[in-house]
């Protein structure tokens, strides 16, 4: 048998993209992205929300690896790897999965790092907000709007720089999240999917299920399997192999978000369909077939995701954390984050070599001042000594419109996320009288300052996350 020895094109020859590893097709994709950037050349980049977790790294790498390396559908025509669609411009066939991050936040997500080791990639193959133009920078005369497709995956709108620059260009969505209404209805040879799932990925898998399968069959019958810089003595097995590092890298993120399928709240069709299926794609796999086991690969990456205790409390906060630009001009950003309110008090007194309390909060305001934002909240989830799943939900706000709007989703959300008075510190959660103030800049709570208004509330209903809690903030301003 002979070793797949060839390599993939020089990124600026309009030639098809070939099967290969996962990140020797990484490898190629910002080396093409580099190239378009100097060149002024046209490009279709995939990318995740702001958060870059799990759920949205996985399902922008499988979308635009997959759709890189099949054929488009009968409403575009296709030379080469262009692809000219009816309204003219032409774009090359290759998807660019962009993080939706710097390059440095990777070291504060442990969970990247234990998924890398099983899927054959490293930190340095991912394309990160590094490797587009500086943002804050005139982006748009290096990376010109009209030169570029955004496809988006984990959201349905840009947020943001790229979105005050780009957003215009999103010509495709696949999304679990509440639908803003902002994506065109009519996306040509795109998708335009907002579904429930628990994990953005299980639709991201549901959409390519067909394009893979034929991928698949396609280059185990040509035996096309065409590695970067590996030798492999049998092509059929390099191809299932391939097939199965893509497949753990999806699986990771569903089970993560789903709890191995055990969580009944958050668990749907789409989760349990894209589980069977990319098992089956892993137990085609020789290397892996008799060893894998579901549940001890759930379990690494959870515990790896749960590792944050190296981190620095900024980091921390950073780790997954979205922000939103309201109509009226204001600002909301939130932070989840895996371990209590009081742990992350003790890590900020650490580092602070003082008293938590005061350290805490002000980390928290330093937080939200770099952001300029007007409310802020963290949602953490932890484990009662119970052995109880649990949530807090932390809320300040900092400007006098702020305090309406925090004051009106309390009133409004209190019965749907059965919110109730927090245990923990006075000087955290607002201590006696918090929130008796007239919105006006007036609260007398300990610790609410002028023109601000902080609350902390056990979250009984602890099914609904932030996909849940963001829409209803949001929408307490109407």
């Amino acid at each position: 048998m002979k070793p797949a020895t060839q390599h993939l094109p020089h990124p600026h020859l309009k030639m098809s993209v070939p099967r290969t590893s996962l990140g020797g097709f990484l490898s190629y994709a910002k080396t093409a992205l580099h190239t378009a950037i100097n060149k002024h050349e046209r490009v279709t980049l995939v990318i995740g929300n702001e958060s870059a977790d799990l759920d949205s790294m996985s399902s922008q790498i499988l979308y635009a690896y997959v759709r890189s390396m099949t054929p488009s559908s009968s409403t575009t025509t296709t030379t080469s790897t262009t692809t000219t669609t009816s309204s003219g411009p032409t774009f090359t066939r290759l998807y660019i999965p962009v993080t939706n991050m710097p390059a440095s936040g990777i070291t504060a997500r442990p969970e990247f790092l234990a998924v890398f080791k099983h899927v054959g990639i490293e930190a340095r193959h991912l394309i990160t907000l590094d490797d587009l133009p500086g943002l804050e920078e005139g982006v748009q005369e290096r990376l010109r709007r009209e030169d570029t497709r955004w496809i988006l995956v984990d959201h349905n709108v840009l947020q943001g720089v790229l979105g005050r620059v780009y957003g215009e260009r999103v010509g495709g969505v696949i999304d679990h999240h509440e639908d803003e209404g902002v994506v065109p209805w009519d996306t040509g040879d795109e998708p335009r999917i907002v579904e429930k799932s628990g994990s953005c990925t299980s639709l991201v898998v549901g959409y390519l299920r067909p394009a893979w399968d034929l991928l698949a069959a396609e280059a185990v019958s040509s035996g096309a399997a065409h590695a970067q810089g590996d030798s492999l003595a049998d092509d059929d097995a390099g191809v299932r192999r391939w097939d199965a590092s893509l497949a753990q890298l999806g699986l990771a993120s569903i089970l993560i978000d789903t709890a191995n399928l055990q969580d009944e709240s958050k668990t749907t069709e789409h989760d349990r369909r894209a589980v069977e299926y990319l098992e089956a794609k892993i137990m085609l796999c020789p290397q892996l077939a008799t060893s894998f086991d579901r549940t001890a690969f759930y379990e690494a990456i959870d515990a790896a995701k749960k590792d944050i205790g190296p981190l620095k409390l900024q980091a921390i906060l950073q780790k997954d954390y979205k922000e939103w630009d309201q109509e009226d001009g204001q600002k909301l950003g939130i932070s989840s984050v895996v371990k209590d309110i009081g742990f992350l008090q003790k890590k900020a007194g650490e580092e602070a070599d003082s008293q938590s309390d005061k350290a805490f909060l002000d980390s928290l305001q330093s937080f939200a001042k770099e952001r300029k934002l007007d409310l802020y909240s963290i949602m953490t989830t932890s484990t009662s000594s119970s052995g109880d799943f649990q949530r807090e939900l932390l809320l300040w706000a900092f400007t006098d419109k702020a305090v309406c709007w925090a004051k009106a989703f309390a009133d409004k959300s209190r019965e749907a996320l059965g919110l109730e008075d927090w245990d923990g510190s006075e000087s955290v959660g607002g201590g006696e009288g918090n929130g008796q103030g007239n919105g006006q800049g007036n609260g007398q709570g300990n610790g609410q300052g002028h023109g601000q208004w902080r609350r902390v509330w056990w979250q009984r209903q602890v099914q609904h996350s932030r996909k849940r809690v963001a829409p209803l903030l949001r929408q307490a301003q109407d």
